[in-house]
């Protein structure tokens, strides 16, 4: 294994999977299946980046963490203030860890590891 990182997203996908039934609202049909959906695509997405490291996978978990994040309003669960809180929190984590793998490494980009290089 390559990144801490992707067991981490994989790790938050089952968060995000269980979380309805373990925060009490799985009654909100629409962030239910939200919330199961993109756990799934997140845990599957890591597993794969887990296992063969592409920047591919990343830039799909900070799109699955971008979309997690405004999804409470997309979607109109904004008003069920534990899964909107949940959603958001849970989404930042994610887009955050993609972008530190994506920014780090220089197989996958490493954007940000440049930038510091060059301030130095």
């Amino acid at each position: 294994m390559k990144h801490w990182q992707d067991p981490v997203n994989a790790l938050m996908g089952a968060w995000l999977i269980l979380s309805p039934w373990m925060l009490a609202f799985a009654d909100e049909r629409i962030a239910l299946v939200d919330f199961v959906a993109v756990g799934v695509l997140l845990a599957a997405t890591a597993i794969g980046a887990s296992v063969v490291p592409r920047a591919w996978e990343e830039w799909v978990e900070v799109l699955l963490g971008l979309w997690f994040m405004a999804s409470p309003w997309l979607l109109g669960f904004d008003g069920h203030a534990v899964a909107m809180q949940n959603a958001v929190f849970c989404g930042l984590v994610v887009a955050v860890l993609a972008l530190w793998e994506l920014g780090t490494d220089d197989a996958l980009g490493g954007w940000l590891r440049r930038l510091v290089r060059h301030k130095h």
